[in-house]
């Protein structure tokens, strides 16, 4: 398994030209130690994902410009107009930009639309300006990576990636293993549009009011993680790799349902599905909830396991016709590419 070094994508980007990123959005499959019983708290372990992605494009401009594509993209215009007031600040770099909002990820989902906006301005604005900004740097400046440093590291690198938690001086988690999952592997994605997972200061107050998850069972997790998910992913030994991360979701599930009115998934179309799937054998999947969802995500070791699973699904009506079902695979990290000056 390595554990590399994140390195920010980087692309010489001529004077007065532009730059465009796409930062892939990621699942958050769970934390170590969400109460800090074992000394450090959270620590991640999270996959990046193809087919749900931020695109951007910002430019040199004679004026301030913000535009968007599409409703989704307007409602996050001005998130971006203030990481660029930030970045500003910051950097003392105030020339006009010109910012263009292509696409963005669902909100509040379990995709990390937040941190992966943030990243993607911050990129192309230290890329355009030509400062050597890394990404933790750009996460702290813009106030990211709180909790988990899945975002961050998997905006650099992409893959299966684990982190140490953050650090007492507001710095993002450390990036400590790294893997790419085996080029077989499928990821189906299940989002319910009808629901949204807590987020700020409502996620802040439910992390709060729960009672610390005990030791022993932040310890089983950090087992399950270290000896069967990240080997079984090394390996491609999916048995192993679906009965560590099954155990993860079923402890992280049981600790955080009080918060999710008595539930370990936030909706119920979702919990049917990865219900059903489960009842499909043992370890045929790894299913989970991502963050907060109201994302579920089945991880399975091939295209046609997913097929499989999808029309087994289908054919016992566990599909609600509300959800929107994608089998995607896991790429690297965010791709930027210059633009001509225009």
């Amino acid at each position: 398994m390595a554990s590399p070094t994140p390195s920010a994508p980087r692309t010489e980007v001529r004077a007065g030209a532009g730059v465009r990123i796409h930062a892939a959005g990621r699942l958050h499959l769970g934390f170590l130690d969400p109460s800090g019983t074992l000394g450090r708290r959270f620590g991640s372990i999270g996959l990046v994902i193809d087919g749900f992605e931020t695109e951007l494009e910002l430019r040199r401009a004679d004026r301030d410009a913000l535009r968007a594509d599409g409703r989704e993209a307007e409602a996050e215009l001005p998130r971006a107009a203030e990481h660029l007031r930030v970045l500003r600040e910051r950097s003392g770099r105030t020339e006009p930009l010109a910012l263009h909002l292509r696409h963005v990820l669902p909100a509040h989902a379990g995709f990390g639309s937040g941190t992966q906006l943030a990243l993607a301005v911050g990129r192309a604005f230290a890329q355009l300006h030509r400062l050597d900004l890394d990404t933790p740097t750009l996460a702290q400046w813009l106030g990211r990576g709180l909790r988990s440093g899945i975002g961050i590291a998997g905006f650099d690198t992409g893959g299966l990636l684990l982190d140490g938690g953050p650090g007492r001086d507001g710095r993002p988690a450390p990036l400590l293993s790294r893997v790419e999952l085996p080029p077989d592997w499928r990821v189906i994605v299940a989002l319910d549009p009808r629901s949204r997972g807590l987020s700020g200061e409502q996620e802040r107050a439910a992390i709060a009011s729960l009672p610390p998850l005990p030791q022993a069972a932040a310890a089983d997790i950090c087992h399950q993680l270290l000896m069967r998910v990240l080997p079984g992913a090394a390996l491609d030994d999916f048995a192993a790799f679906a009965a560590g991360l099954n155990r993860v979701q079923q402890l992280l599930g049981d600790h955080f349902a009080p918060a999710q009115d008595g539930s370990a998934w936030t909706s119920a179309a979702v919990a049917r599905l990865m219900r059903f799937w489960g009842e499909q054998g043992a370890d045929a999947a790894a299913l989970g909830q991502s963050s907060w969802g109201p994302t579920g995500f089945a991880i399975v070791p091939s295209a046609s396991a997913a097929q499989h699973l999808i029309d087994a699904a289908r054919a016992a009506g566990a599909i609600d016709a509300a959800l929107d079902l994608h089998v995607v695979t896991a790429p690297r990290g965010a791709q930027l590419t210059p633009l001509d000056a225009r």
